[in-house]
This record gives C-alpha cells, structure tokens and sequence, in this order.
C-alpha cells in the first residue's frame, strides 16, 4: 500500500495552471478595451469553441463583450507578463490600455475589437451564449480565425512555443508553461 498523506481544503479553484490571456473588445463607434483573463480554455474542436469567465461587477469590459457579442483573445508571451499584469489592474473606465501599455491595435477580420499585435495568437471570437455562474460569467464562443505573428510559425506552418513563451496563472503568480514532457500518443509508442 502506497502511503500518502492528503490534507482535505474545501471547494476552490484549485486547477493551475491557467492560461494568461488578454481579451480586447469594442463597441460599434466606441474606442476599444483589454482585460486581462485568466479563466478561460477550449470547449469543442469541431467546431472550435472556446470560453472566458468575466466578473460581470466592476469589469468595463464586461459590459463590451455582453453588448458586442465578440471579443478576441490575444496570447502573449513571458516577455509581456508586466503588460498583461497592469491591464488587469486598471479599468478602461479611466485608462486608455493601448495608449498607456504602448500596445498596437490591429483591426481584425471578423469582429469589431482589435487584435494586439505585440501578441504572437491572436483568436477571433462570437459569442454564443452568456452563462451566469455567480462570480464570473462564461462567454462560450465560436472561433471565427487565429492569427498568428509569423516569426512564431516553425517551417512546417505551425506554432513553436519556445518562441511564444505562452505563461499561465498559478495562485497569484505567472509561470512559464513551455518545458516539453511528451507529445500526444508518445506513451504508446514506448511499447
């Protein structure tokens, strides 16, 4: 018998880590929003679907992506880490997050906010259901184009993570998700 001693915690967000995201919106005439997100993931690959979890209080970009129905995710790289931080410590109330982070806002095919260029994914979304959840609400959405910056392509057309350095939230922390353990069906194949 293996001994292992558990401590037992009560219910909590204990899945680490999460993808550290920002997500930009804009209303029609209106100037446009980031926010930083952490809870955020895909849902279905056929079709690609992909979710956000927004606190609908005191979030200026709440209220964007409810009255927009879009939004775009922009992943960034380790280098950004600072950028993402202060974009999710201020509101678009009072702050223009483009002008003060000196991001650039890229227009985009299908939605009305812009993607970040600085970010080397950018993922189009609608949104195609609002679900309240108490805390945060879920934006599910379809995926409507990614946009990739080309120096983080490898020479078969697809992303190489050690160049973009995606990072995730871990309690109260950034980390860096890039170290290679496998690759998928790699167990099988030791046999």
């Amino acid at each position: 018998m293996v001994d292992i001693n558990k401590v037992t915690k009560g219910p909590s967000t204990g899945l680490f880590p999460v993808p550290t995201v920002l997500v930009t919106a804009c209303l029609e005439g209106g100037d446009p929003d980031i926010v930083t997100i952490a809870w955020t993931g895909i849902m279905c690959s056929e079709p690609p679907i992909v979710y956000i979890g927004v606190r609908p209080v005191g979030r200026y970009s709440y209220q964007l992506i409810k009255e927009s129905g879009e939004f775009v995710i922009n992943i960034p790289s380790a280098g950004q880490a600072r950028v993402v931080d202060y974009c999710g410590m201020v509101s678009g109330r009072d702050v223009d997050k483009f002008k003060e982070t000196g991001l650039t806002p890229l227009p985009a095919a299908h939605v009305r906010a812009p993607l970040i260029a600085e970010c080397p994914v950018n993922v189009e979304c609608r949104v195609r259901q609002n679900i309240p959840l108490g805390s945060h609400d879920i934006f599910i959405a379809d995926v409507l184009a990614v946009h990739y910056n080309k120096d983080v392509l490898d020479e078969k057309g697809r992303p190489d993570f050690e160049i973009i350095e995606p990072y995730g939230y871990c309690s109260g922390e950034y980390r860096l998700v890039t170290k290679k353990l496998g690759y998928y069906g790699y167990s099988k194949k030791a046999e």
